[in-house]
């Protein structure tokens, strides 16, 4: 590394969660220094030329859920500092012979477009997003703890067990509404129905009917350039082509704040870290993987279902028990006939991302862990199902197999974007059971990734949270003021 002087507190990775401590500990005063192996900062949160010059792809995340409604991002006023452009329609979900369910972020809409099955989709979504600042603030931290509002929390875990288990079917009449529930609760790349693929569809379904799932002006590098600004405003720095392979190596600093995998902690730190806590971080589980596909194209997607075409995000796999099918493959180690495809087409909000005319296209697919397939093939099939016509549009691709995903970004063993499986146990357990989980028995030394509380997505928080008790432990601290 090329800095070696002295510093309050270094971080090491410059995702979203890494920067979100940076941030945090350089307002409360402190120097901070980040150090990021890569050659520019930002690990998944980045846009680039991907496929053909004036066409910009996210590298991994594209529409972010949380954007609007992360307690950091609230606090750092993100949408002050970046242009977030939200859709009416939060996602869709074709469905064979040109049929559709419609997530409008205006929730009685979407209800309206589900028939008989709207009243029961509002009885289950309605109280969450009334009281969305609740839910977000007990699913946005560490479980292990007495929850704030304890019948919101209440109100939210029989929601997740009714849709996390063998009941999940018992309050519907028809396959729409069913269906969009298993294609958000897919997102969490594990086997449905279970309680952690439940709450993290749950989480997802509130935010698009309460603030909606916004799209970045200028892709998810945006979000990234927003908190370097901040940083370098209040005397950070991020080192770049800078990689970590043991703590020694680190300059001296009071605080060392860690963006990586328990795995990589277990690795930089070596026989300095208890056997105990060594043994968890061994034995913490990562989780299938993600394939991800970028298309530039001649033009807009032509859905059969023509209301698609303003939806900022699609789940494509057909029916909840093709969903759950395709995901029980992905879990036993095949790659599926049918696969769950994410989608998200952010040039329909953003002119930004293609010339004139043309359109960027982001999608992945689930398959399992380590994979080598291209999954263009699979990718492109599953899309022209629903929008026949699609591949006459294809102008060119760029794909990441889960292995390449791996080799770019070390946080996604075996191509799992996830940090770790989303398993109740390890949502519960993430990396240790413990109410400061960020807190690690190495003095001075917090693990801020996505493998510690709340877990995957960009919403900065395992960073805030570590940085808050990094503050708290070792500066005798208070949160700073983040607000621009």
């Amino acid at each position: 590394m090329a800095r070696s002087d002295a510093v309050d507190a270094v971080v090491v990775g410059s995702g979203p969660n890494g920067l979100a401590a940076a941030v945090t500990l350089a307002r409360a005063g402190l120097s901070v220094r980040v150090f990021e192996a890569a050659a520019e900062p930002g690990g998944g949160s980045r846009t680039a030329e991907l496929t053909l010059p004036g066409f910009r792809h996210d590298v991994c995340s594209a529409v972010h859920p949380m954007a609007l409604a992360s307690p950091f991002f609230r606090a750092f006023g993100l949408e002050r500092r970046i242009e977030l452009r939200v859709p009416e329609i939060s996602f869709g979900h074709p469905l064979d012979g040109g049929r559709a369910g419609i997530a409008w972020r205006d929730l009685d809409r979407a209800v309206d477009g589900l028939g008989r099955d709207g009243r029961s989709y509002r009885r289950l979504v309605a109280p969450l997003v009334a009281q969305e600042e609740e839910v977000s603030e007990f699913t946005g931290s560490t479980l292990v703890r007495v929850p704030r509002h304890p019948l919101v929390a209440a109100r939210f875990g029989l929601r997740a067990i009714e849709q996390g288990t063998g009941a999940w079917n018992l309050r519907f009449h028809d396959d729409v509404a069913p269906a969009m529930l298993t294609g958000v609760a897919a997102h969490a790349i594990r086997p449905l129905p279970s309680l952690g693929t439940a709450g993290a569809g749950l989480v997802l379904t509130m935010h698009a009917h309460a603030r909606g799932w916004p799209v970045p002006v200028g892709g998810s590098g945006a979000i990234v350039a927003a908190l370097v600004d901040d940083l370098v405003a209040h005397g950070g720095e991020v080192v770049t082509d800078a990689a970590v392979d043991d703590l020694a190596a680190l300059p001296p600093a009071h605080v060392v704040v860690l963006d990586v995998t328990p795995r990589a902690l277990a690795r930089l730190a070596g026989d300095r870290v208890p056997a105990r806590y060594r043994r968890a971080l061994r034995g913490f589980r990562y989780g299938n993987a993600a394939a991800k596909v970028d298309f530039a194209l001649a033009g807009p997607v032509p859905w059969a279902n023509p209301d698609l075409a303003g939806a900022g995000t699609l789940h494509l796999g057909g029916s909840r028990e093709e969903i759950a099918a395709g995901e029980r493959d992905v879990a036993r180690g095949r790659h599926p006939s049918s696969p769950y495809v994410l989608v998200s087409q952010p040039s329909t909000l953003d002119d930004t991302r293609a010339p004139a005319g043309r359109h960027v296209l982001w999608t992945y697919t689930h398959v399992p862990a380590g994979s080598t397939l291209d999954p263009t093939e699979a990718v492109t099939r599953q899309i022209e199902r629903f929008a026949p016509g699609f591949r006459d549009l294809v102008l060119a691709t760029s794909s990441r197999s889960a292995a390449r995903m791996e080799a770019e970004n070390a946080n996604y063993i075996g191509g799992d974007i996830a940090s770790g499986a989303p398993s109740l146990a390890q949502l519960v357990r993430r990396p240790v059971l413990s109410p400061d989980p960020w807190r690690t028995p190495l003095a001075g030394v917090y693990l801020a990734s996505a493998s510690t509380p709340p877990g995957p997505g960009v919403h900065g928080l395992a960073g805030w949270h570590a940085a808050a008790s990094a503050l708290r432990h070792e500066f005798g601290l208070g949160m700073p003021r983040l607000a621009p």
